[in-house]
């Protein structure tokens, strides 16, 4: 009987020390939070037009690229411009990433001689892209607030 009382002990003894292995985790390895999502860039676009007109504004955290151009006319121009930081937080922040995906796109007017208004919005995740938006007056709001911010910042011949 002595045999069987030393390895139920052993059982109760192994088992709970297992328990409070397992039990004790360390609280650094449970916190894992994701940092926040956030922008790389913005593009704004418009295509179209009897003649093919096209302009497109590409903002990053640094810097502005800019194009235009008639397609008929082979005329091509294209711009860089260094950004501050604080124009860039000016410029994002009327943007709610966890809304994005209510915004509605519009058909295209191209195939009657309109202009699309284009906007693609790139977060680590995901591209959001938006074609004639304007049409959604609800959910658009955010993205109006990001081309009036952008109108402070574009050089005269952009705007």
């Amino acid at each position: 009987m002595s045999a069987i009382k030393n390895n139920s002990w052993k059982l109760f003894f192994s088992t709970f020390l297992l328990l409070i292995f397992f039990s004790c985790s360390s609280k650094e390895e449970k916190k894992t939070d994701n940092p926040p999502e956030e922008i790389d860039y913005i593009i704004l676009s418009y295509v179209g037009g009897d003649s093919g007109n096209y302009k497109i504004i590409k903002v990053k955290k640094d810097s502005l690229y800019l194009e235009k151009g008639v397609a008929a006319k082979n005329m091509h121009n294209e711009q860089r411009v260094a950004i501050n930081n604080l124009v860039w937080k000016n410029l994002i922040s009327p943007v709610d990433i966890k809304t994005l995906d209510l915004i509605k796109s519009s058909p295209s007017t191209q195939s009657v001689d309109g202009t699309d208004e284009t906007f693609q919005i790139k977060t680590k995740k995901k591209s959001h892209v938006y074609v004639n938006a304007y049409n959604d007056t609800i959910h658009y709001r955010q993205l109006q607030k990001v081309k009036t911010e952008l109108e402070k910042i574009l050089p005269k011949e952009y705007k």
